[in-house]
């Protein structure tokens, strides 16, 4: 493995982890930026959004749906949401781009609330490595999920 691989691979961990503890913290500018510019979030049963600006009104529209749930079903509990991403495999990956499959689970106030599949496509841009295509889905979600409908 050349060394341009190795950073690559190490850049594009931090993307992912950047994703998800920015969507824990409701950091939803900061998870956008992990997105090319022109990115696109699909979410399985959803059309695909593009570009940072509809991403953040995609998502800020689930936040709040996730927020109105959580208060309704038990007023006063805090609000917890951890996203996990586990078994990161390179399917591809070349100085142009590389395609990453990988699993999530997502613990809320309730326990396991849901858990599911990324599969992305990345590109340099600059330094970093952004997400240019993600595909999100959820294989399966607890009946009680605070997030998932």
């Amino acid at each position: 493995m050349e060394l341009w691989e190795l950073c690559a691979r190490e850049r594009i961990r931090d993307t992912l982890a950047q994703y998800n503890w920015s969507g824990d913290a409701g950091r939803l500018s900061e998870l956008a930026a992990t997105f090319c510019a022109d990115g696109e979030l699909e979410v399985r049963g959803s059309a695909p959004v593009r570009g940072r600006d509809g991403i953040v009104a995609f998502l800020g529209g689930a936040v709040t749906r996730f927020d109105a749930a959580a208060t309704a079903a038990e007023p006063g509990v805090k609000r917890i949401v951890r996203h996990n991403v586990a078994n990161i495999r390179f399917l591809e990956i070349t100085p142009e781009q590389a395609r990453v499959a990988c699993y999530f689970t997502v613990y809320t106030e309730i326990g396991l609330d849901h858990y599911g599949r990324y599969r992305d496509v990345l590109v340099p841009v600059g330094d970093d490595w952004l997400i240019k295509h993600r595909f999100v889905s959820t294989d399966w979600a607890a009946p009680n999920s605070t997030m998932v409908r």
